[in-house]
């Protein structure tokens, strides 16, 4: 997973909304016959307060012997496939047509001291934190560490507010680390990222989850696409865009504030959800089990178009 520049805002005032049509193509290729495998999609985007989803298909091939839809723990939509006859390729194809609104709560508005919303997360008065309290603690991906309490600590004296708090780290984090797609495995984990301050989107939003944690507060992992610009008079590269990987830090009833560190911003209407859960594990793109080869090939092609 990658991220690509900031994108570039204009000065001109922002609609309400912006709609988009995602294409993502993934395609495997083995080294011998693939005899049965079994996977699981997040790649239907969920509807959310701030996007709406006007329609979404999945294309598979060979044709799956099953196919079935549901949702998982964290009420993303999931696609079920179960490949029985002998295959030396898969293809995933998804087309997604969204609105996502560009109004979203100010970074400034968000002033509960962030002590406060620790203390909420212990006691869980009500439905709002008791649900965040799933992404309070560690996770697979994401442990947390002194290490990690003390780079983050710096952006959090006592009775700042959230809002500024968080905004804080995220732009630290985006200052003192470099974005490199050499650096980092799927399976490296955070406190390497935090010694060699090196890695891509996954690993920055896995880094900051992990600090917000250790301070005791709730953070998610979110999955999805970030809309690029071209530079000025250049025009649009199809397959430039990416898939990529934010967070969002819980701050009290049921705001939740997303926070890009790969690009050291609040997020926007340039990023689209497809999966929240609690690290990277929780939401892979395709995950599963095949028997029959160890070697395989990946390529992986998006396409982020606006249309409206």
């Amino acid at each position: 997973m990658s991220s690509s520049a900031r994108p570039k805002t204009s000065a001109a005032a922002q609609p309400d909304s912006v709609r988009y049509r995602v294409r993502h193509s993934s395609a495997y290729r083995y080294g011998n016959d693939i005899m049965l495998a079994h996977h699981l999609l997040h790649l239907t985007p969920r509807p959310t307060d701030v996007q709406r989803v006007r329609g979404s298909r999945i294309e598979v091939e060979p044709k799956p012997s099953v196919i079935s839809e549901h949702q998982d723990y964290f009420g993303n939509p999931t696609t079920y496939l179960e490949m029985h006859e002998p295959h030396m390729r898969l293809s995933v194809r998804t087309e997604i047509d969204i609105v996502v609104d560009t109004k979203r709560p100010a970074v400034s508005q968000l002033n509960a001291p962030w002590e406060s919303l620790r203390e909420l997360l212990i006691t869980a008065p009500d439905d709002g934190s008791r649900a965040a309290s799933v992404f309070a603690f560690t996770s697979p991906k994401v442990t947390v560490s002194g290490d990690l309490r003390d780079f983050a600590l710096p952006s959090f004296p006592k009775g700042r507010p959230i809002g500024k708090a968080v905004l804080d780290l995220t732009t630290r984090i985006n200052d003192e680390f470099t974005f490199d797609p050499d650096a980092t495995t799927i399976s490296t984990p955070v406190s390497e990222v935090l010694e060699n301050r090196r890695g891509v989107c996954q690993d920055f939003a896995h880094l900051q989850i992990a600090c917000l944690r250790s301070l005791g507060l709730a953070a998610r992992y979110v999955s999805g696409y970030l809309h690029t610009r071209p530079p000025p008079g250049k025009p649009k590269a199809v397959g430039a865009d990416v898939s990529h990987a934010w967070l969002s830090v819980w701050c009290g009833g049921d705001i939740w504030l997303d926070m890009d560190p790969t690009n050291g911003r609040a997020g926007s209407s340039d990023l689209i959800t497809l999966a929240w859960g609690r690290d990277y594990g929780d939401v892979s793109p395709l995950q599963g089990v095949i028997i029959g080869s160890s070697i395989q090939h990946l390529t992986v092609e998006v396409d982020v178009e606006q249309i409206g």
